[in-house]
Protein backbone atom coordinates (compact mmCIF):
# COMPACT_ATOMS: atom_id res chain seq x y z
CA UNK A 1 0.00 0.00 0.00
CA UNK A 2 0.81 3.59 -0.85
CA UNK A 3 -0.32 6.71 0.68
CA UNK A 4 -1.35 8.93 -2.66
CA UNK A 5 -2.78 12.49 -1.11
CA UNK A 6 -5.56 14.37 0.76
CA UNK A 7 -8.49 16.24 -1.26
CA UNK A 8 -10.04 19.49 0.22
CA UNK A 9 -12.90 21.20 -1.51
CA UNK A 10 -11.64 24.77 -2.20
CA UNK A 11 -13.90 27.89 -2.82
CA UNK A 12 -11.26 30.02 -4.70
CA UNK A 13 -8.72 28.17 -6.23
CA UNK A 14 -6.09 31.84 -6.87
CA UNK A 15 -6.82 32.04 -3.06
CA UNK A 16 -6.32 28.19 -1.80
CA UNK A 17 -2.54 28.50 -4.14
CA UNK A 18 -1.64 31.95 -2.67
CA UNK A 19 -1.75 30.03 0.63
CA UNK A 20 -0.60 26.76 0.00
CA UNK A 21 2.25 27.95 -2.37
CA UNK A 22 3.19 30.93 -1.89
CA UNK A 23 2.43 30.92 1.94
CA UNK A 24 3.68 27.31 2.99
CA UNK A 25 5.96 27.04 0.17
CA UNK A 26 4.00 23.80 -1.55
CA UNK A 27 4.31 22.97 -5.27
CA UNK A 28 2.15 22.67 -7.99
CA UNK A 29 2.39 19.02 -9.45
CA UNK A 30 -0.22 18.73 -11.94
CA UNK A 31 -3.81 20.25 -12.53
CA UNK A 32 -6.39 18.45 -14.48
CA UNK A 33 -9.33 20.68 -15.67
CA UNK A 34 -12.87 18.35 -16.77
CA UNK A 35 -15.35 21.01 -18.64
CA UNK A 36 -18.04 18.63 -18.64
CA UNK A 37 -17.78 17.91 -14.55
CA UNK A 38 -17.31 21.51 -13.83
CA UNK A 39 -14.04 20.89 -11.63
CA UNK A 40 -10.89 21.62 -11.07
CA UNK A 41 -8.02 19.41 -9.77
CA UNK A 42 -4.65 20.81 -8.44
CA UNK A 43 -2.18 18.39 -6.92
CA UNK A 44 0.33 19.91 -4.71
CA UNK A 45 3.72 18.45 -3.18
CA UNK A 46 6.35 19.73 -0.38
CA UNK A 47 9.87 19.96 -1.77
CA UNK A 48 10.99 17.61 0.31
CA UNK A 49 7.95 14.77 -0.37
CA UNK A 50 7.26 14.90 -3.38
CA UNK A 51 5.17 11.27 -2.66
CA UNK A 52 2.18 12.93 -0.48
CA UNK A 53 0.23 15.06 -2.32
CA UNK A 54 -2.52 17.61 -1.34
CA UNK A 55 -5.11 17.81 -4.19
CA UNK A 56 -7.63 20.68 -4.29
CA UNK A 57 -10.72 20.64 -5.44
CA UNK A 58 -12.41 23.09 -6.63
CA UNK A 59 -16.25 23.01 -8.24
CA UNK A 60 -17.17 25.56 -10.74
CA UNK A 61 -19.74 27.51 -9.39
CA UNK A 62 -20.76 25.60 -6.72
CA UNK A 63 -22.08 27.08 -3.80
CA UNK A 64 -22.21 23.95 -1.46
CA UNK A 65 -21.06 25.28 1.87
CA UNK A 66 -17.92 23.30 3.41
CA UNK A 67 -18.62 24.25 6.67
CA UNK A 68 -16.07 24.99 9.00
CA UNK A 69 -13.61 22.10 8.18
CA UNK A 70 -13.36 21.13 12.06
CA UNK A 71 -15.34 17.71 11.09
CA UNK A 72 -11.43 17.22 8.89
CA UNK A 73 -8.86 17.84 11.20
CA UNK A 74 -5.55 18.89 10.03
CA UNK A 75 -3.09 18.53 7.35
CA UNK A 76 1.08 19.19 9.23
CA UNK A 77 3.55 20.22 7.38
CA UNK A 78 7.35 20.23 8.89
CA UNK A 79 9.20 23.51 7.88
CA UNK A 80 12.37 24.74 8.40
CA UNK A 81 12.00 27.92 10.52
CA UNK A 82 8.81 27.88 12.26
CA UNK A 83 9.21 31.79 12.97
CA UNK A 84 9.91 32.84 9.41
CA UNK A 85 6.68 30.50 7.83
CA UNK A 86 4.69 32.12 10.70
CA UNK A 87 5.54 35.73 10.01
CA UNK A 88 5.61 34.92 6.11
CA UNK A 89 1.75 33.79 6.49
CA UNK A 90 0.80 36.82 9.12
CA UNK A 91 2.37 39.40 7.21
CA UNK A 92 0.05 37.40 3.66
CA UNK A 93 -3.04 38.66 5.89
CA UNK A 94 -3.48 34.51 7.42
CA UNK A 95 -4.52 34.55 11.40
CA UNK A 96 -1.99 32.24 13.16
CA UNK A 97 -4.57 30.53 15.23
CA UNK A 98 -2.17 28.87 17.66
CA UNK A 99 1.33 30.59 17.40
CA UNK A 100 4.80 28.85 18.12
CA UNK A 101 5.32 29.98 21.79
CA UNK A 102 7.27 26.48 21.97
CA UNK A 103 9.31 27.26 18.91
CA UNK A 104 7.42 23.84 17.72
CA UNK A 105 4.18 24.00 16.76
CA UNK A 106 1.68 26.32 15.26
CA UNK A 107 -1.71 26.24 13.64
CA UNK A 108 -2.92 28.33 10.79
CA UNK A 109 -6.17 27.99 8.83
CA UNK A 110 -6.47 28.11 4.96
CA UNK A 111 -8.95 30.46 3.40
CA UNK A 112 -11.26 27.45 3.53
CA UNK A 113 -10.56 27.07 7.06
CA UNK A 114 -8.37 23.95 6.60
CA UNK A 115 -6.69 23.73 9.87
CA UNK A 116 -2.73 23.23 9.00
CA UNK A 117 -0.40 22.54 11.73
CA UNK A 118 3.06 23.82 11.01
CA UNK A 119 6.35 21.77 13.31
CA UNK A 120 9.56 23.07 13.47
CA UNK A 121 12.41 20.74 12.10
CA UNK A 122 14.67 19.91 15.38
CA UNK A 123 13.48 22.88 18.10
CA UNK A 124 14.16 26.68 18.53
CA UNK A 125 13.89 28.38 21.43
CA UNK A 126 11.05 30.34 22.42
CA UNK A 127 11.16 33.78 20.76
CA UNK A 128 8.51 37.61 20.70
CA UNK A 129 6.39 38.27 19.80
CA UNK A 130 5.43 34.27 19.48
CA UNK A 131 5.87 33.12 22.96
CA UNK A 132 3.41 35.71 24.48
CA UNK A 133 1.01 35.63 21.97
CA UNK A 134 -2.44 33.98 22.75
CA UNK A 135 -4.41 31.40 20.85
CA UNK A 136 -7.12 33.36 18.36
CA UNK A 137 -10.22 31.04 17.56
CA UNK A 138 -10.00 27.62 16.60
CA UNK A 139 -7.95 25.44 14.86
Amino acid sequence: MKYLHTMVRVRDIDASLRFYCEGLGLREVRRMENAQGQFTLVFLAAPDSPEAEVELTYNWGSTEDYGSARNFGHLAFRVEDIYATCQRLLDMGYTIHRPPRDGHMAFVRSPDLISVELLQEGHLPPREPWASMPNIGSW
